[in-house]
């Protein structure tokens, strides 16, 4: 199926790892012009080569940016706005959760945790929304997680933080409905990650391997699918939802977690 992105425009933030670097593999190989900022400036030029080795370099912009700082995000927008004249399509992916209780977790620990699960949404769209806005057919998908409904009590502060981040996704979808701009989420499970990779060498037994490893992990959390979800695969849901053929939903929230959810 023609998803519909050739020569549009697509800009994803954290774009130099895991789901959102392979959201970007995924655009470009579908003609999608796009647009990557990470924090990492090395993590990000290493991807940065990496697709530009594909063949995919004239259709590449990859800049540092700290989503947090509104100056930076500025500087991004305009260096977008420069290189590819508009914009048709936002992922705000945001980063990794924090793992505690209610009884570990500090005032300052709640402020840093809520600050950048909303603001790393918050300010990307907001700079990027009259772009978004002209295109026409414009569209926004937040990666989300499934701790946004069903929270786990040893991530407490990062489970407030996604439901409170589900509740604005769907006031943005009604609020930007009327200008065509589209918002959706993914809600992501557990999902093999730079993290597991370190945590391997540490927690596994003697001589198992990593994909043995997850597969007990995986039994552990219960996943109907028994295993841990690939980066592709929630990156091949978000290019869906941002797609021009998902023209006729906003405001939704895809699973994306192997069917561990226990809602109906």
């Amino acid at each position: 199926m023609d998803l519909g992105w050739k020569n549009r425009v697509a800009v994803v933030t954290g774009g130099s790892s895991g789901i959102g670097r392979e959201t970007a593999r995924l655009l470009l190989q579908d003609g999608a012009r796009v647009a990557i900022c990470a924090r990492g400036a090395e993590r990000l030029a290493a991807t940065a080569k990496e697709f530009a080795d594909a063949g995919f370099g004239d259709n590449l912009l990859a800049a540092p940016c700290d989503v947090l700082d509104v100056d930076a995000v500025a500087r991004f927008r305009d260096a977008v706005l420069a290189r590819f004249g508009g914009v048709d399509a936002l992922v705000n992916n945001a980063g990794q959760g924090r793992v505690s209780t209610f009884a570990e977790t500090d005032d300052a620990a709640w402020e840093a945790e809520l600050h950048f699960k909303f603001f790393s949404v918050i300010r990307p769209t907001r700079a990027f929304l009259p772009a978004l806005a002209a295109s026409g057919s414009g569209a926004i998908v937040v990666v989300n997680s499934l701790l946004a409904r069903q929270p786990e009590p040893h991530m407490v502060c990062t489970s407030a933080a996604r439901a409170g981040l589900q509740n604005l996704i769907k006031s943005l979808s009604v609020e930007f409905a009327p200008q065509n701009i589209r918002v959706n989420s993914i809600l992501i499970g557990t999902v093999d990650s730079d993290q597991w990779a370190k945590r391997y060498p540490v927690q596994a037994k003697p001589g198992q391997s990593k994909e043995d490893w997850l597969r007990g992990l995986a039994e552990e959390k219960g996943i109907p699918l028994g295993r841990f979800g690939r980066p592709a695969e929630p990156a091949a849901a978000v290019v869906f939802l941002a797609s021009p053929v998902a023209s006729f939903i906003t405001g939704a929230a895809l699973e994306v977690a192997g069917g561990v959810s226990r809602f109906a």
